[in-house]
Order: structure tokens, then C-alpha cells, then sequence
């Protein structure tokens, strides 16, 4: 639970006079000269300026501002601003309290710019929401005028990242103090997010629409590069939320030094509520790796790995292994103990290394998070509703899928039954063990040709916008080196993988000669066919999980690659939008989510 306290109503001010500069919380606070408009009534217009509070947010349209201010419940305060033909406007034009229900209010301004443009948007707060909704208010165009309407809301937030969560694959973490340009488009995929303040406020921004563009606008040189403010799109009927997300070190950044592979060491953060905390971690290429921290109930005991794909939460021993393919067996590398601190472990691993920036925030939910407490998917799904969240979330895209059985566990029934002689008693089920084998050597199998010919298609539309922007080479050329992969890694390992056909003929061969039989040599000789048969069956799991790498790694590259070159921009889009479709329904032994 946020440890800022809330006021519980909707109410409406009238402040009496008009302030030179946003208001302090002490101001706030005292509501010194203010006049309360009665509920149920609307107000056309104001001898001051206009407060609006939902009971979590605070929103105060200032005649003298050139935006409206929004207070959290701690001291987070962040600037709304609209903009119309490109600028920002420069003044208040109309003001007006339109709704003042129990549930709701909402004030519909308009400002002018500098070139006298018009900007007009209805400002919403609804009851013990953590979000100010945001929506256009577009005018008819009369004789010769073209109708008033705001082109995008400028939301200024100082913030040095920009976090684009990911549910399929990692995150996408863009540092301000790595970016030279002084603006970005960003693929927004319906949000972003914010860390503000002191590690006390999460702003979180959804748009209504994926086809909303996204500009960030960065300032500042070195250590003080931060993002300034971010500009989100309008179409005439969509809606752009801001929501506030504050408590102490809701968020945690810090560095992670190469030196400190395979130490652990206790992080300065400690969990301030009981949620999916999710910790993304930079790479030693530059790109992201995102984790879900460890929940400790009781001290010495083991671990719960949250999910929101689908399935319930992961159990992980007190010793925290874990195996994926890829990785093998390796201690989880972020934890908190039962006391809720935060612990770090980087790996120590050939194929993954962390170096640089690190963060935390609270992705989810679990069963302990608060009714009051909000989390990014919670924000999701306050603003767009249920159906449309779990359509963005896609949990049903997310489920992994198995089928048969895994070819070490074929081998573990097999040599039993014969260890123990009763192979003639249990011909059926012998039958039924080396047919699911197959089954699940087929399943994986088509994994790896899914992904092997994507890959492939990717590396042939990337070589076709070549010709088409020879500008552009050499950035398509970073996406084509992690495709390629793709053949690299399935020729690493074709030889030992063989094919679906292959494990058939060797099924065919133990029917005729091993079903049921009980000579000397039955044992030595279901050893050998269990040996042949894990050996595939292994090198197809490392593969899918190879390759399922691969994908993430291009899917990241590719958002990066959108935001960082607007001439890349639309090739790179497609890329990333293509590969979530890929990456749907793994199958258990990818490691789809370490």
C-alpha cells in the first residue's frame, strides 16, 4: 500500500484568485480562500483557477499556465500540456468544470499557441482512479474555419528512462544519457512508462489506440540527460491516459559492474508492496534482459516466481536453481528475502553477461498486493478495460503449449519398466512411451522450422528495403547479423538433432524387436535406443530455446532501431510486429521466460 495518504472523494475549487506558478502541496493542502462548487454542479466559468481531485490525483488548471498541473498524493507533480499544428499552447483560452458527479469530474479547457492555433481536450478524473483520462475535444470547421481540437497531449516529466514493457519477450529500456537526439519516436504499443521522482512515482502514459504516435523529447548534457517530456498522438476519438504510481522506491535503479558476475550482494531497495516486481537488466551487448524478481515468504524457504501469462506462479527451491535451455541450471539472479529486501546474484555465464544500468518496478500483480494498490498491468486495464488489456497481454498467446512427453522422461519410464523385467506386462504402455516421444519430437521440431523460416523470411525483406534505401545498410545490417543467427544455430546443431523421420524409423525398429522382449541384452539395448533418442532430443530443446533468443534479441533491436532512425523506422516496426506473432504459444522447454 502507498504509504502517501489518500483523500477517498470527488470533489471540485473554485481557488478565488489566479497563481503566477503551480501550486505548493502546502497550498493545497490549506485550500486557503478556495470555494468548494457544490456536487452536481457544473461551472462555466472561475474568478480563480480550477481544482479537481478524485481522491488519488489532484489536477489544477491555472489561467496563467500554459497546461494543467497533476498532483499525486505524494509530492510527484508532472505538467499536461496540449499541442496544436506541432506547438504547444502558450495560453489559456476557455476553462469550464463539465462534470462534478459523485463518481467523476472533468474540466474542458482550450489553450492558443503562439501562432494562434487552437487546442481543446476534456480532462477526466474518475473516483479512486490513479489516472487522468485525456480526450480531444475536436469543434465542427465552420465557414472557412477549420474545427478546434488538440493534435496531442505533452505529458513533462523529467525522467532519465523510458521503460516500453514487454510481454513476450524483454523490455525495452531507452536511456536518456544514450541518446544524442534531442527527440525519438517510440513504437508505443498502447504505453509506456515513466520512473520519476526520488524513486517515489511511476508516471505511466496508455494510448487508446496503437496507431498513436509517440515522441520523446530529451534535454540536457551528461549525467543530467534526462527525458522532458513525451507527446502522444490524437485521432479524433482517442483517448490518452496519465496515471501517477506513488510509494517509497516504487522504483530502483543502479549499475551493475562486469567484476560482479556470480557475487551476490543485498541491493538499497527494499519491496514497499507485495507485487510482480520485474528487473531489467542490462546486457553486455546494450541490450535488455528482463526478470521477475523472487518473492521469500519465510527466511530459509523457497522461492514464488510470479506469472501473468496464463498459468500460476513458479516455485524455485531455497537455493534458487533454475534451468532453462541455453543457461543450463544457474542460481536465479534477483530475489527478496521474506523481509521484502532486494538481492542481486549477476550471472556468471558464457551466454549472458550484465553490465551497465539496472531497474525495478512493479509490473504486476500477486494474491498480497493491496486492493489499493496499483501496478502497471492495473493502470492497463483501469484505463483500456478488461477485454482490451487481455488482448494487448494476449494470455492466451502467452500459454505455453507441450505436447507428448519430454524425451528424458520417455527415457526414465522405458529403463525402469525394463530395469524392473516387466516390459511384457506393460507392452502398452511401452508402446504409449516411444509414441509420445515422437509426438513431442515432432512438436519441438516445428518450433525450430517456425522460427528457422521466419528468420529466413527476415533476412530477405531486410535485403529488399536494402535495395530499396541503400541509405539505410548498414543499420538493417544490425538486424540481419542477429537473423542470421538463426542458421548458425540450427547448423551447430543439425547433425546431432537428425530429423522427425529419423526418430519414427527408430520407433519402427523398437516395436519390431524391443516390444516386449526379454532377452539378456533387453536392457542394454532400450538403454541405447533411450540414448539415441535423448541425444535428439536434448539438441532440439537447446535449439527452440537458441532460437527463441534469437527472436527476442531481433524484436528488441528492431524497437530500438524504430526509435533511434526514423528513416529505419517503418522496416524495423514491421520486424518488431511480426516477431510477437512468432513468439506466441512456446513450448515449455524454450525457457520463453528464464
Amino acid at each position: 500500500m502507498s504509504a502517501w495518504v489518500l483523500l477517498v472523494q470527488v470533489a471540485a475549487w473554485d481557488t478565488g484568485q489566479s497563481a503566477a506558478a503551480p501550486l505548493s502541496p502546502e497550498a493545497l493542502a490549506a485550500r486557503s480562500g478556495w470555494t468548494e462548487i457544490p456536487r452536481g454542479q457544473a461551472a462555466a466559468s472561475f474568478k480563480g483557477d480550477a481544482v479537481v481531485t478524485n481522491g488519488r490525483l489532484t489536477v489544477v488548471a491555472r489561467r496563467l499556465g500554459s497546461g494543467l498541473e497533476v498532483y499525486g498524493g505524494g509530492p510527484q507533480r508532472l505538467r499536461l500540456g496540449l499541442l496544436a499544428d506541432g506547438e504547444p499552447g502558450s495560453r489559456l483560452e476557455t476553462l469550464a468544470l463539465a462534470e462534478n458527479a459523485r463518481g467523476s469530474a472533468a474540466l474542458e479547457v482550450s489553450f492558443r499557441t503562439a501562432k494562434g492555433a487552437s487546442a481543446s481536450a476534456r480532462f477526466q478524473l474518475k473516483r479512486g482512479d490513479a489516472s487522468v483520462e485525456i480526450q480531444p475535444a475536436f469543434a465542427e470547421a465552420t465557414a472557412g474555419q477549420p474545427g478546434a481540437g488538440a493534435a496531442a497531449v505533452r505529458v513533462e516529466c523529467a525522467s532519465r528512462f523510458v521503460v516500453l514493457p514487454d510481454f513476450f519477450a524483454d523490455d525495452m529500456v531507452l536511456d536518456a544519457r544514450k541518446i544524442p537526439l534531442a527527440s525519438i519516436d517510440v513504437p508505443s504499443e498502447h504505453f509506456l512508462v515513466l520512473p520519476a521522482g526520488r524513486e517515489d512515482a511511476l508516471v505511466t502514459a496508455v494510448f487508446e489506440s496503437r496507431e498513436q504516435d509517440v515522441r520523446v523529447n530529451l534535454a540536457g548534457d551528461g549525467p543530467g540527460r534526462a527525458v522532458a517530456s513525451c507527446d502522444a498522438a490524437f485521432t479524433k476519438k482517442s483517448k490518452v491516459w496519465v496515471a501517477i504510481l506513488e510509494a517509497p522506491q516504487v522504483w530502483h535503479s543502479f549499475d551493475v559492474k562486469a567484476d560482479e558476475a556470480g557475487k551476490a550482494r543485498r541491493m538499497d531497495w527494499k519491496m514497499p508492496f507485495p507485487a510482480q516486481w520485474r528487473c531489467d537488466l542490462t546486457r553486455a551487448d546494450g541490450l535488455t534482459d528482463s526478470w521477475e524478481m523472487l518473492l521469500q515468504e519465510k527466511e530459509g524457504g523457497e522461492y514464488l516466481k510470479p506469472s501473468f501469462m496464463g498459468q500460476g506462479a513458479d516455485k524455485v527451491n531455497p537455493k534458487r536453481e533454475r534451468w532453462t535451455t541455453v543457461l543450463g541450471r544457474f542460481p536465479y539472479p534477483c530475489w527478496t528475502d521474506s523481509e521484502g529486501r532486494g538481492h542481486l546474484q549477476p550471472l556468471k555465464h558464457r551466454a549472458l553477461a550484465f553490465e551497465g544500468p539496472a531497474l525495478l518496478y512493479p509490473v504486476g500483480r500477486v494474491t498480497q498486493t493491496s486492493t489499493e494498490t496499483f501496478t502497471v498491468v492495473d493502470v492497463l486495464r483501469n484505463t483500456l478495460g478488461v477485454g482490451p488489456c487481455e488482448y494487448i497481454l494476449d494470455l492466451e498467446g502467452q500459454k505455453q503449449v507441450n505436447k507428448g512427453r519430454a524425451t528424458c522422461n520417455v527415457r526414465d519410464n522405458l529403463t525402469k519398466i525394463y530395469s524392473e523385467g516387466r516390459q511384457k506386462e506393460r507392452q502398452k504402455d511401452v508402446e504409449k512411451y516411444v509414441d509420445a516421444g515422437l509426438v513431442f519430437v515432432e512438436h519441438i521440431r516445428e518450433r525450430i522450422t517456425r522460427y528457422r523460416d521466419f528468420l529466413r523470411e527476415i533476412r530477405a525483406l531486410l535485403a529488399e528495403r536494402v535495395k530499396a534505401q541503400p541509405g539505410i545498410r548498414g543499420r538493417l545490417e544490425e538486424l540481419d547479423r542477429i537473423a542470421r543467427m538463426g542458421d548458425e544455430k540450427f547448423a551447430a546443431r543439425e547433425e546431432k538433432m537428425k530429423t522427425p523421420a529419423h526418430v519414427a524409423a527408430m520407433n519402427e525398429e523398437f516395436k519390431k524387436t524391443l516390444v516386449g522382449y526379454d532377452g539378456p541384452d533387453a536392457l542394454d539395448r532400450v538403454k541405447k535406443y533411450a540414448r539415441d533418442l535423448v541425444v535428439v532430443g536434448d539438441n532440439q530443446d537447446e535449439l527452440s530455446g537458441e532460437l527463441r533468443w534469437v527472436m527476442r534479441a531481433l524484436r528488441q533491436k528492431a524497437g530500438l532501431l524504430a526509435a533511434l532512425d526514423p528513416a529505419a523506422a517503418k522496416v524495423a516496426e514491421e520486424v518488431r510486429a511480426r516477431t510477437q506473432e512468432v513468439l506466441k504459444n512456446p513450448a515449455g522447454h524454450e525457457g520463453a521466460n528464464h
